[in-house]
């Protein structure tokens, strides 16, 4: 095991050696034949993105990673370092299948969209219309039939964040995610809203199974097969599926990686297998795809997708998904809101628009710039561990503060 890892580091120190070398002589290349200080400072926000890019990653034990940056909806920089299996010494790729974990969530919201667009349903509609088991959960803020599907896409509805709060982590015996609706329904009447609806932001996973449930009851689909008739075959998006990887995908799928610290500091990094299935939760998390396909996705939400896929959602439903409904964060430096189920990232006089993900060992963002189109898609395989001993508490804290630091990074090139 000591070798393997001594080995992966050396690939990386090598692989990031050659890409500063290479990112180096492009950027000479293009000082030398640029007739525009804009493309100059954007190749110089290129190189220093990647450069930051491969240092996260080798800073943070991250065995394999990727991202693409999307312009006119097709995907013009590619970049892969490390391993998508170490065991098998199988390379990040362009085929890699990654999982998007929350990113999910934008599918489900669009899929509301859809049903509210069909005049099947209305934003302001209660969520027990469609969801009766509901009413179960403890309300010392009004009845829980004033919970409105618009307060559920917003995380504004007062509902816990985790879907399985009772977990434990160091029994694997236990299932990765709650099974079936029965055990949700169980543990409804042990839950209470947290705050009055609509009164502020509170990240809810269960909300995006309770909007599901909307989606199978009016479309008469189950989740899935919903999501893959009106959003993913129109779209193209012929690799992603959801929780186990079809066997003709199977080779292309990575594995994803645990850091543990020890309370002296030593890090050991674990693989947890390349599949797990997300349940009953689906909807809020259990997405896989390759970049590419993702590609498709940011190509639609930025109006750069084929004239054939446009009637998925309106441009101006999509607008309406990308207004303001509650603050995320206030802070002068870098205030961001909450719109329909996206975060809204304004910086000067762009407002850039997009998603996080995290699931098991995977991590992920998907920003880009509602006006010129661009996009950026980054995917991890690899995350830290926490709650084990203060040193690995404070490596899991660095750990995110360098995931946040490199997405507002990105965030200079979609200009």
């Amino acid at each position: 095991m000591i070798s393997k890892r001594l080995t992966i580091k050396a690939s990386r120190r090598v692989a990031m050696m050659l890409s500063v070398a290479m990112m180096l002589a492009w950027s000479g290349q293009l000082n030398r034949g640029a007739g525009k200080d804009h493309s100059i400072s954007s190749a110089r926000e290129a190189q220093e993105f990647r450069l930051a890019f491969d240092k996260y990653v080798h800073d943070d034990a991250i065995v394999g990673a990727a991202y693409v940056v999307v312009t006119d909806g097709a995907g013009r920089e590619w970049h892969q370092v490390g391993m998508a299996d170490r065991d098998v010494n199988q390379p990040v790729d362009q085929n890699t299948i990654f999982h998007w974990g929350s990113i999910t969530k934008t599918f489900t919201a669009v899929a509301v969209m859809q049903l509210r667009d069909r005049h099947l349903i209305s934003l302001d509609d209660s969520i027990t219309k469609y969801v009766p088991e509901l009413s179960r959960i403890h309300s010392e803020y009004g009845p829980v039939s004033q919970v409105t599907l618009k307060e559920l896409l917003s995380h504004s509805s007062g509902f816990q964040g985790p879907t399985w709060p009772y977990r434990d982590d160091d029994k694997p015996w236990q299932p990765f995610e709650p099974t079936e609706w029965a055990q949700l329904v169980a543990m409804m009447p042990y839950q209470e809203l947290a705050f009055k609806p609509g009164s502020k932001f509170s990240y809810s996973n269960p909300a995006f199974i309770y909007l599901a449930r909307v989606i199978e009851k009016v479309s008469g689909l189950p989740y899935q097969t919903y999501i893959q008739r009106n959003i993913l075959t129109p779209l193209g998006m012929t690799h992603t599926y959801f929780n186990l990887t079809p066997p003709p995908l199977g080779k292309d799928r990575s594995n994803n990686y645990s850091v543990f610290v020890d309370a002296s500091g030593k890090e050991t990094v674990k693989a947890n297998g390349r599949e797990f299935d997300t349940g009953i939760t689906t909807p809020n998390g259990g997405m896989n795809a390759p970049l590419g396909d993702l590609v498709r996705w940011v190509a639609f939400l930025s109006g750069r997708n084929s004239p054939a896929t446009r009637p998925i959602l309106s441009r101006a439903t999509l607008e309406e998904m990308w207004r303001p409904v509650v603050p995320v964060i206030t802070s002068a430096e870098h205030p961001e809101s909450m719109g329909l189920s996206f975060f809204l990232d304004p910086r000067g006089a762009v407002t850039f628009i997009g998603h996080t993900g995290s699931q098991a060992g995977f991590r992920a963002f998907l920003e880009f710039n509602p006006g010129t189109g661009t996009a950026i898609i980054a995917a991890f395989n690899t995350s830290h561990e926490s709650g084990h001993n203060e040193a690995e508490n404070s490596a899991a804290k660095r750990s995110q503060e360098g995931f946040r630091e490199l997405r507002e990074q990105s965030f200079s090139l979609l200009n």
